[in-house]
């Protein structure tokens, strides 16, 4: 299937293109299924690759710190052998199932039509919009940010970064080097982010202004910020605003595909990662079970077991444990018949 494709066929339709699915599209080509990845995005990589494709990952096993731009590409070429489709810039949107189909066909905001006989939802939180500011929105684009995916355009600015979770503070620590200053603006004393995180970013030179509120954005492209701490006006200077007030998510159409759902945020599913309906397995943040861990890595293993029971679903014939992965390489591969089985330095 390419991405020009207006109706495919495939046997599984990844629905999410982070780190999650993007294994799951490796994972299900080991298993000699057809895929197509769709997402809403029009880049692979999720969250990852629009809010912060350079911030260090510490929690994929084997790595003991990996950039997500380069997490995201190791990705994308480890499921290239095995040809999934991508669906990129669109969002699924009406989910068919019973009658004469066989599996499910699913539509998408651009009018494409995909048919699929098993779905796996790795869609992380969704849809996710900005919370926007309450003062200076208007200066979004001339100023004003709520993402940093490209650090290195920070060099030599005022930074000032308004917010206390991880995203603030990782944001703060990422373009202290870089920038010119970075000041973090917090309305509360206590940060939610990682406390060890927020002991390095005290101990480094970024200016910590907490008990506080933006006021004023001045200028117009922005050029400093009016701030009241404890009913006292100062102004920072200012040429980068970066809003990190966190996400409104919303699941947008799939509330609408009859799966049993907590909270309009988490699907629900079983051991096997299946969901309420029959065929559609979730994996990844945006699934909900007793004792849940959201890390990548968690991820990791739910979507290999989403795929191999699709599998089974599929072909109640076919063993759910697909035994040992190199029986199953890519021509040419490390562990592939005739190669090595071991990296030799």
């Amino acid at each position: 299937m390419t991405s020009e494709a207006t109706e495919s066929n495939v046997d599984v339709l990844i629905v999410g293109a982070g780190p999650v699915g993007l294994f799951g599209a490796y994972y299900a080509g080991v298993r000699g299924l057809s895929t197509a990845v769709l997402d809403s995005l029009p880049e692979p990589g999720g969250q990852i690759t629009a809010m912060y494709p350079e911030k260090a990952i510490f929690d994929v096993a084997g790595f003991p710190a990996i950039r997500g731009r380069e997490l995201v590409a190791n990705l994308v070429d480890q499921a290239a052998p095995f040809s999934p489709g991508y669906l990129l810039g669109q969002q699924a949107v009406g989910l068919e199932r019973g009658g004469d189909l066989d599996g499910f066909l699913v539509t998408t905001s651009e009018g494409r039509r995909v048919r699929a006989r098993s779905i796996i939802v790795t869609g992380g939180i969704g849809t996710f919009t900005p919370r926007p500011l309450p003062t200076g929105e208007e200066l979004l684009g001339r100023g004003v940010v709520h993402f940093v995916p490209k650090p290195q355009e920070y060099e030599g600015l005022d930074v000032v970064i308004v917010g206390g979770g991880d995203s603030a503070v990782d944001w703060a620590l990422l373009l202290e080097p870089i920038a010119k200053s970075v000041a973090v603006v917090h309305r509360r004393a206590a940060f939610r982010a990682h406390p060890h995180s927020v002991e390095v970013m005290r101990d480094a030179s970024v200016q910590v202004v907490t008990d506080a509120q933006v006021t004023a954005v001045l200028g117009d492209p922005v050029t400093g910020v009016e701030v009241v701490v404890a009913d006292e006006s100062r102004i920072l200077p200012c040429d980068r605003l970066v809003a990190a007030l966190g996400f409104i998510a919303n699941l947008g159409p799939l509330l609408d595909w009859g799966l049993d759902i907590a909270q309009r945020r988490h699907i629900l599913v079983d051991t096997t990662m299946a969901s309420s309906v029959p065929g559609v397995y979730a994996a990844g943040d945006i699934c909900e079970y007793p004792g849940k861990v959201r890390l990548i890595a968690t991820g990791f293993g739910e979507v290999a077991t989403a795929v191999n029971n699709a599998v089974k679903f599929m072909d109640p014939h076919a063993s759910v444990f697909p035994g040992h992965l190199s029986d199953y390489a890519p021509p040419g591969t490390i562990g592939s018949p005739g190669t090595p089985t071991t990296v030799v330095s």
